[in-house]
């Protein structure tokens, strides 16, 4: 039995490797996927994947695709549909209060853990789903958290699950194609004597990662946040330790990618 806290941070994904061997097949009959890129995923150690967000499905597929596990963080909303709150914490997901309080905090603690524990991270730079296809400026805490760990940035370019499940679909549909293009990792040594307060660096890289993303999917980019959008989703997110609460998008809310500002910024 491992220490406290890594104990607390194995809470999701325990059933990880059943879910999963149910899960590829399953996929691999209904959907017919397409991979490239697979070389620039890590075979060991930690990186930081940032895939486009069009689709719910999205989630799905990355794990499924891949050869190592991903753990990801996802809005704690999905505990509250019977077709989800099993299956997205047995995937690995840790789910966030974005209303805030110790256990979106707890949450966000065993999130960071991953990448010390050697293993990969799955966040989405655009902190919630296009809506619309497009893909939309990307927030800064993939690029805060490259800085404070070194792991490298691996971005991912989903296409066609748009197709497979729309926005406001009940279900995908069955036998689509998509394709999951895996970029070459943005890397930031060259920023190491570089503090994770420098909010120029930190748009930088990640805006080096968004425009990977573009060229993997073809998208059409946005210069704006998809969350400024999202009207209809609370997008309002707990920190971790040492993260502040200012805004990605400067209109009061906050997304997922953003877990990771730390208070010195909000000050």
């Amino acid at each position: 039995m491992g220490p406290p806290d890594e104990q607390e941070s194995r809470e999701f994904g325990r059933a990880y490797p059943v879910a999963r061997a149910l899960l590829v097949p399953t996929f691999k009959f209904l959907w017919r996927l397409r991979t490239t890129g697979l070389e620039h995923v890590p075979v060991d150690g930690p990186a930081i994947l940032c895939p486009n967000h069009t689709s719910v499905i999205d989630s799905f597929f990355v794990p499924v695709v891949l050869p190592r596990r991903i753990t990801y963080v996802g809005k704690s909303e999905y505990m509250d549909d019977w077709k989800t709150k099993h299956l997205f914490p047995a995937m690995g997901m840790i789910p966030i209060d974005r209303g805030g309080g110790s256990a979106s905090a707890r949450a966000l603690t065993a999130a960071a853990r991953v990448l010390d524990r050697g293993e990969l991270f799955g966040i989405y730079p655009e902190g919630t789903r296009s809506r619309d296809g497009r893909l939309y400026k990307g927030h800064t805490g993939p690029a805060r958290l490259a800085l404070r760990t070194g792991a490298p940035i691996v971005p991912v370019g989903i296409c066609g699950t748009r197709a497979i499940q729309p926005p406001g679909a009940r279900g995908p549909r069955p036998f689509r194609t998509a394709q999951i293009n895996f970029g070459r990792p943005v890397r930031v040594e060259r920023y190491a004597d570089r503090a994770d307060t420098d909010r120029l660096v930190l748009r930088q890289i990640i805006d080096e990662v968004m425009f990977e993303i573009r060229a993997l999917t073809g998208q059409e980019y946005v210069d704006d946040y998809a969350t400024k959008r999202a009207h209809a989703l609370p997008t309002d997110t707990a920190t971790i330790p040492a993260a502040d609460r200012s805004t990605g998008g400067g209109d009061g809310r906050r997304s997922s990618a953003d877990v990771l500002r730390p208070a010195a910024a909000a000050r």
